[in-house]
């Protein structure tokens, strides 16, 4: 009776507080959640999935000490390390996804941030892709000033990727050497250059429930539309590296509740989901409606067309 009461709340145009999501939560019937999820998402979305992809353009020896990541100078992660990729190597794995009709391509760099004259040379790589692919562009590449967003504006990227990670009260047990503010003004001032923007999360990382909830309502107060959860992978020799794995149950509540909590973003399926194999498809089912399909950042995702196989057939449309 709560989960359809809350549904109803839900489709007459009422968000939902935070009581009532850990009430969700709570329920003993978590199968009848995830369908209420999956509900939810075809009534506000239809059967349309949103597909996009990313390539590491700067890998390895960032500043920032985020304990979940390989690429951080902090740890001693076995990584390929190098300034920029090449032209060639992006431009092959655009247009595969082009062909394959992945909609958004994104550059995505390590380090705290970088600098403008980066930015130009990673601007003749969009500027390249541009001329040879349909796609749209997405770039996620940092802490941003103005100056920065509006270069990267200048060279066709319409969204800007910058996830929070945790939420507030937990970001300080994820990293030190920034701040979740910073990463809420570098979204304020892509918004302001002209950029949509996406930012979700990791769970997985020694958070609890409440901690999960309070990053879904964060990204709901900054109206966020696009939204990637990630599943931590364990990576040896990080600070993460033992933790363990989170059941699938886990998992598949927390992205209803993300539905439950914003019905009108696209909460989409990023990094970690290829060690759920098989069972991850069930995250589509219970209220994620898009996908970073193909590799990720220093971790092997699906292959694209095993992807799109299974995808369409659970009714989705690209």
């Amino acid at each position: 009776m709560l989960i359809a009461k809350i549904l109803d709340q839900i489709k007459s145009g009422k968000d939902i507080n935070f009581a009532q999501a850990m009430d969700l939560a709570a329920t003993n019937k978590p199968e009848k959640l995830f369908q209420a999820a999956d509900t939810l998402r075809r009534f506000v979305h239809g059967s349309s999935f949103d597909l996009c992809s990313i390539i590491n353009a700067r890998s390895g020896r960032c500043s920032e000490d985020c304990r979940f990541c390989a690429q951080s100078g902090h740890y001693d992660a076995d990584i390929e390390t190098y300034d920029i990729i090449g032209g060639d190597e992006a431009l092959i794995q655009a247009q595969d996804n082009d062909a394959h009709g992945v909609k958004r391509f994104s550059l995505v760099t390590a380090g705290r941030s970088v600098s403008l004259s980066q930015i130009e040379e990673y601007g003749k790589i969009f500027k390249e892709l541009k001329e040879k692919t349909d796609l749209k562009f997405c770039a996620s590449m940092g802490m941003l000033t103005r100056e920065k967003a509006e270069l990267m504006r200048s060279f066709g990227v319409e969204r800007y990727h910058c996830n929070l990670e945790a939420c507030k009260s937990f970001f300080p047990k994820v990293c030190t050497t920034h701040t979740w503010q910073e990463k809420v003004e570098t979204i304020r001032v892509a918004r302001e250059a002209g950029m949509d923007v996406c930012s979700g999360g990791i769970i997985g990382m020694g958070e609890t429930l409440e901690n999960r909830l309070e990053l879904a309502f964060e990204l709901r107060e900054l109206n966020v539309l696009s939204i990637p959860i990630n599943v931590l992978t364990p990576i040896a020799n990080t600070p993460f590296a033992d933790l363990k794995p989170l059941p699938l149950s886990d998992i598949l509540s927390c992205i209803a509740l993300f539905r439950f909590i914003n019905p009108h973003a696209v909460v989409r399926l990023a990094g970690g989901r290829s060690q759920l194999e098989e069972e991850q498809y069930r995250c589509f089912t219970s209220g994620a409606n898009g996908a970073i399909v193909g590799n990720y950042l220093t971790t092997a995702g699906n292959s694209l067309a095993e992807d799109l196989k299974n995808i369409r057939s659970l009714g989705f449309e690209f």
